[in-house]
Formats: C-alpha cells, structure tokens, sequence
C-alpha cells in the first residue's frame, strides 16, 4: 500500500525540501501540496496523512480540526516550528494524530507518517517530555490548570473577551482601559501564543476552554 501524503505548509521553500526529502522513501508518495487551512481541509480528502504546519493562514490547528471531522481516515502529523504547550495540547484536542517539530530527522518524519497510518499516536523528541508531563498530572485540588500559562491575568481576561468576539474598543469600555492599551494587551497576546491574527487567537482560546 502506497501512503499519500498532502505537505500543508505556507512556505513553498520548505514545502519543495520536505517533497525531495520523502521522494524514494518506499511506500509514500507526495500526493500534494497546501499554502494554507482552506486548501489543506480540501486536498487532504485525497491523503492518507496530512503534514500539517500550525503558524499559517488559515490556521493549522482549525484545518486540522476540520480534517479530523470530515475525514476521520486521515491521519494529521503535525510538523511545525512551535513546540510550546498550549500548541501542543490544542493541535491534540483537534485531532492530530502526531506532533513533530521541524528540524527532526528524515527517518523520524517517515517513520512518524508510517506509524500515524497505522493508527499509532507520535511524539518527537522534543515534545515528547511535554506530552508525558500534561497526560500523566494529577490534578491540583480538583481544579482545572490554568491555560496559557505565559500570559499574565489581564492578558488572559482579554483573551477570554476576544474569544467571545468583542473588539478592541468593545474590551477597552469593559474593562475601563485605554484604547492603546487594550491595542498593546492584544500585541503582547499574539506574540506569547505565536499567532499571526485574531482568528487565530480565538482558535486557540476556544480549544483552551476560553469563551
């Protein structure tokens, strides 16, 4: 059986080095390619897995969830430049059924796409101690750990806000803050969660429970 695999990743440079990298491997052929979200929900229906970046647009974590919904037969291996928890955890709660950092090696890429293809959940080694911590914690006094874990209170309560689809000048009456501020607030929030824009801000907020 050969395994098809779809490359979602907005950065064609990388995309063209992952395609040489998996040609020849024995079993597994480069079915296509995706530059964003939209297009990687719509091609993966043609995959086996799904080589799936989390910072595009579109966001990965959404296209992932999409994908696991609508194609429950494709398995999503994240392969990505973010490698904190919150990242982590959300692209797991999508439906992802592997979580690589870029920089691993040919031979863990195409082992993680034939073990994922088998059903198998994967880790790479620079995620796999995380992954361990956050299954195996006992939890703190029956009370859920606090998301995002970066972000300061004030930051969290905007987020929250955000997540519920308030604008900025709406979060700024609320809250009895300063335009510029709420603006900087929202600046310091897309930087600690690596997100490029509100939507996906409010991806990852609603995945943390955030609403």
């Amino acid at each position: 059986m050969t395994i098809k695999v779809l490359i979602a990743d907005d950065h064609p440079m990388f995309r063209t080095g992952l395609r040489a990298a998996l040609h020849g491997a024995q079993g597994i052929e480069v079915a296509g390619e995706a530059g964003d979200g939209p297009t990687a929900v719509t091609a993966a229906a043609q995959a086996d897995v799904v080589l799936m970046d989390l910072h595009m647009p579109g966001s990965g974590i959404e296209a992932t969830r999409q994908i696991a919904s609508a194609y429950p037969q494709v398995a999503v291996l994240v392969l990505t430049m973010i490698d904190n928890d919150e990242s982590l955890f959300a692209a797991m709660r999508a439906g992802a059924r592997g979580y690589l950092v870029k920089g691993a090696e040919r031979d863990e890429i195409i082992q993680a796409i034939r073990a994922v293809t088998s059903g198998q959940v994967i880790f790479g080694a620079g995620v796999a101690a995380k992954a361990l911590a956050f299954f195996t914690a006992a939890p703190t006094g029956g009370r859920a750990a606090r998301p995002f874990p970066k972000l300061t209170d004030r930051e969290l309560e905007i987020l929250r806000l955000i997540a519920q689809g308030r604008s900025n000048g709406d979060i700024a009456r609320r809250l009895f803050l300063a335009d510029k501020t709420v603006r900087n607030h929202v600046s310091s929030i897309f930087a600690k969660l690596q997100v490029a824009d509100r939507p996906e801000a409010i991806v990852r907020a609603r995945e943390a429970g955030l609403t």
